[in-house]
């Protein structure tokens, strides 16, 4: 039987799980198989700059971090289940990604 695997991607993980919590619901009132979701490892990206513009002075740095959560959720295939999840508001900060895998 094929499977749909949505991946989510974010910054801010309320968006996200809010996001999953609606996949979920949609999932439970048309009876489809569901796993997930599966938060995977954040992704940290770090950034070091000085302080001081001119280079003059004493040497210290700011430090900037972005974190990037992740999320896996597997649905059985249902026509009706995809057209819902399709139709769910996505805020612009959430990145989704559907793939059929059989």
């Amino acid at each position: 039987m094929a499977k749909a695997r949505i991946k989510l991607s974010s910054v801010d993980p309320k968006k996200l799980d809010e996001i999953c919590n609606q996949i979920k619901e949609i999932a439970n009132k048309t009876g489809v198989d569901i796993k997930g979701p599966i938060p995977l490892p954040t992704k940290r990206l770090k950034i070091f700059t000085r302080k001081s513009p001119c280079g003059s002075g004493r040497e210290t740095y700011e430090k900037w971090e972005m974190r990037i959560h992740k999320r896996v959720i597997d649905l059985g295939m249902d026509e009706r289940a995809v057209r819902l999840i399709m139709r769910i508001p996505i805020p612009k900060d959430v990145n989704i990604e559907m793939q059929v895998i059989e």
